[in-house]
């Protein structure tokens, strides 16, 4: 990182971690949108690079969703050194989300707790954004995170997915069905079977057949039962899943957190839950690997946060919490550090990797 890319880092970490943590997220985003922040990254190590879905990922490291909302700089937010980025949860119509204050810091646990209720502008301001981008496949994909608005019941929740498929599809390079949420009342029973048969169902009816692969994002909290139902329906035939993210923010709270907001309602994301998004990881990867492409996002932070999910069976690895605390540095420090691991290793690529436990263990 060049020096005055440092410089400014540090700065504005300093000033964002003493503001109020929805307004720091607030003010991260328009600094990168008026064109502040890093420079465009030298080309990465062709080593790093991970094939999945037909296309090329320069990097496994991606954005998680959440961090840009309304689509407003996926670019920017590529400069950073990710191989893609997951815009979102975008819904249908505009939504203010869930009332202030709803973003909490649990600094000394290297953690987040949001009850942000999925804030957004809406898919066709997501749209027009998306529409004016120049797609550089060359550098990283854009993925769009997708969700029912609060007010639309459960019932009728395959209306708000299928329409949001049928605008962004062709925006976008993956889509995520985010059935997964807990800020967003009723919406993690659209993981039931039934219906996310449904969600799916009217997706691809209301998308072409070349259209950009179709995830689902899990919640961290679902049972062995659960876990079962999900891969049974991602492999069904008739309406297969592309891929499955390993997993969205739990409310459950591990012991010894220590900061007084670990209280809060809401999705508890960062370091506290990185046991738990492996452990999910490697439970699904038992059910799919081979089968169904997974996504591992949940307590990663550093280089062998991202060897250890490849090896549990993860193609691609995503953080957001981290970034929090580590600012716009911390995606090349992880890059840097997972090629002297490579070497260390004896690691060629990252491919040689994906899956390498499950191989172990078969």
């Amino acid at each position: 990182m060049k020096f005055v890319d440092k410089v400014f880092d540090d700065t504005l970490m300093s000033f964002l971690q003493a503001m109020d943590p929805e307004k720091a997220h607030d003010l991260s985003v328009k600094t990168l949108s008026r064109g502040m922040g890093p420079t465009l990254p030298p080309p990465d190590d062709p080593t790093l690079g991970v094939t999945v879905w037909g296309k090329r990922f320069n990097n496994p490291l991606g954005l998680a969703a959440g961090f840009d909302k309304n689509a407003l700089v996926p670019d920017a937010c590529m400069r950073m050194g990710f191989g893609h980025v997951e815009v979102g949860g975008i819904t249908p119509r505009p939504q203010e989300g869930n009332d202030p204050p709803r973003l909490f810091r649990l600094t000394e646990d290297g953690a987040v707790i949001n009850r942000m209720g999925l804030n957004n502008e809406g898919m066709v301001v997501a749209y027009q954004r998306l529409a004016k981008r120049n797609r550089w496949e060359d550098r990283g994909f854009v993925g769009v995170n997708l969700a029912r608005n609060a007010d639309t019941p459960n019932e009728r929740a395959a209306d708000d997915y299928a329409t949001l498929a049928a605008l962004l599809h062709a925006q976008c390079d993956f889509m995520v069905l985010n059935l997964s949420s807990p800020n967003t009342d009723d919406l993690r029973a659209l993981q039931e079977p039934e219906a996310m048969r449904a969600i799916i169902r009217r997706v691809r009816a209301a998308t072409p057949t070349d259209a950009p692969p179709l995830l689902l994002k899990m919640s961290p909290d679902l049972t062995e039962a659960q876990m079962d139902d999900l891969a049974a329906v991602a492999l069904e035939p008739e309406n297969p899943l592309d891929g499955i993210i390993c997993a969205n923010t739990t409310t459950t709270r591990p012991e010894g957190l220590k900061n007084p907001a670990r209280d809060e309602d809401g999705g508890l994301s960062g370091t506290p839950i990185k046991a738990l998004s492996l452990a999910r990881l490697r439970s699904m990867a038992d059910r799919l690997f081979g089968k169904v492409p997974l996504v591992s996002v949940g307590g990663v932070d550093c280089a062998a946060d991202v060897i250890e999910r490849l090896r549990a069976g993860a193609s691609l690895v995503q953080l957001y919490t981290a970034l929090i605390y580590g600012g716009y540095r911390l995606v090349p420090q992880i890059k840097a550090d997972l090629l002297e691991a490579m070497k260390e290793q004896g690691i060629g690529s990252m491919e040689e990797i994906i899956g390498a436990d499950m191989k172990v263990s078969a």
